[in-house]
C-alpha cells in the first residue's frame, strides 16, 4: 500500500515541557487507522501538529509529508491548501466548533467555495448534496437554520459535511461520538464506514473507545505519554494485545454477557509529562514492570508478527479473539 502521509520523529513541547516524542506514522491511501490511548497521551496534539494548527508558544519538529511533499515549514498560503482540501479533520465538539451566529449552509457553501471554487447557486446544490450525504433530513428546509435549532447527532453530521466539502484524500475524527448517546454513535459509526466505502479516502480515527475502533479500523496505533507503543492490525490487537497498558486498556471494559465481574482498571494515570522518568513511562502503572524499566526506555521495534511494540516485559501470546469480539459488540 503506498503511502499517502509520512509522519517521521514528530516533536511538540510547549513551554520547554515535552509533549510528544517522535512519533512516526504512515497511512496509506484508502486505509482506516484508530489512534487510541487515555486522555492527555498525545493523541489529537499529533494531528494538530501535522497540520499546524497548535498555538505559536508550541515548539514542533520533525515531518510531515502528503505524497512526498514537505507540510512542514511551508508558507502559511502553501498549508491552507492542504488544510480541507487534501486533508480535513472533524472535531471533538461540533457545539464548538460550528459558528453559532451563521446559518449552517452559509458554513457549508463557504467551505465549498473555498476548497473547490464554486460560487452561486452551484456552490448551494452542492452544499446541499452534501447534507443529504450525511443524512440531515429535509436539508433545503433546514439550510438557513441556526447550529442550536440542530440536534448534537445532526451537528456531527454537519460537521462531517465541511470535513467532506474539499473531496479530502484523509479525514481525521477525532473522538466524532463522544458526547453522543449509543443510538447515534451507531449512526455516526455507520456513516463514516459508508462514507470511505463510497468515497476511497483514508481515515484516521481518534477514539477512547475499543469498540468504535474495531468497528471502523484495519490498524491501531496505541498511545501513551506522547509516543506510539504498540502498532498492531485490528485483527493482531483484539487477538492478543502485548503491551500491557493496551491490555489493561482491553480489561478495563465492562461486559455485557455472563457473570457480574469487577473492572480491572489500570492504576495511577497518565503521568505529567514535565515529570516523565527516563524510562518507560508506563512503568509505575505496569503489572511486568522490572528494576531495569525505570532506567531505560524501550525502542519500538517490529516483531516478527509484523506489529510494532515498545516494551521489555510484553504481555504473553494468546489467542482471544473471539472473547474481545464478542465483549465489544454490545460496546
Amino acid at each position: 500500500m503506498s503511502h499517502l502521509v509520512e509522519i517521521r520523529d514528530l516533536k511538540v513541547a510547549f513551554d520547554g515541557v515535552q509533549v510528544l516524542h517522535g512519533i512516526d506514522l504512515n497511512v496509506g491511501r484508502g486505509e482506516a487507522i484508530g489512534l487510541v490511548g487515555e486522555s492527555g497521551c498525545g493523541k489529537s496534539v499529533t494531528w494538530l501538529a501535522a497540520l499546524g494548527l497548535l498555538p505559536g508558544k508550541a515548539a514542533v519538529s520533525g515531518s510531515v509529508r502528503i505524497e512526498g511533499r514537505e507540510l512542514r515549514g511551508v508558507h502559511r498560503s502553501a498549508l491552507e491548501s492542504v488544510r480541507g482540501g487534501r486533508i480535513a479533520m472533524i472535531f471533538q465538539d461540533p457545539s464548538s466548533a460550528l459558528n453559532p451566529v451563521l446559518r449552517v449552509g452559509r458554513q457549508i457553501t463557504e467551505a465549498v467555495s473555498l476548497h473547490r471554487g464554486l460560487r452561486g447557486e452551484t456552490a448551494r446544490a452542492e452544499a446541499l448534496r452534501l447534507m443529504d450525504m450525511v443524512g440531515i433530513p429535509d436539508a433545503r428546509r433546514r439550510f438557513d437554520l441556526y447550529p442550536h435549532e440542530f440536534s448534537g447527532g445532526q451537528c456531527q453530521r454537519l460537521m462531517i459535511a465541511i470535513a467532506l466539502a474539499g473531496e479530502p484524500d484523509l479525514l481525521i475524527a477525532d473522538e466524532p461520538t463522544t458526547a453522543l448517546d449509543a443510538t447515534i454513535q451507531a449512526q455516526i459509526l455507520d456513516l463514516l464506514i459508508q462514507l470511505r466505502t463510497e468515497t476511497r479516502m483514508a481515515t484516521v480515527f481518534i477514539s477512547h473507545d475499543l469498540g468504535a475502533v474495531s468497528q471502523v479500523c484495519e490498524r491501531v496505533c496505541v498511545m501513551y505519554a506522547g509516543r506510539i507503543v504498540e502498532q498492531a492490525s485490528i485483527e493482531q490487537l483484539f487477538a492478543n494485545p502485548r503491551h500491557p497498558y493496551t491490555r489493561g486498556l482491553f480489561d478495563a471494559i465492562p461486559r455485557l454477557d455472563g457473570p457480574r465481574d469487577r473492572l480491572i482498571p489500570i492504576p495511577g494515570t497518565v503521568p505529567n509529562p514535565r515529570y516523565l522518568a527516563a524510562g518507560c513511562a508506563f512503568a509505575p502503572r505496569c503489572p511486568n514492570a522490572a528494576a531495569y524499566c525505570d532506567l531505560q526506555r524501550p525502542a519500538l521495534d517490529m516483531l516478527a508478527d509484523g506489529r510494532h511494540l515498545a516494551c521489555f516485559n510484553p504481555v504473553p501470546p494468546a489467542n482471544s479473539l473471539p472473547v474481545r469480539r464478542k465483549i465489544l459488540e454490545g460496546v
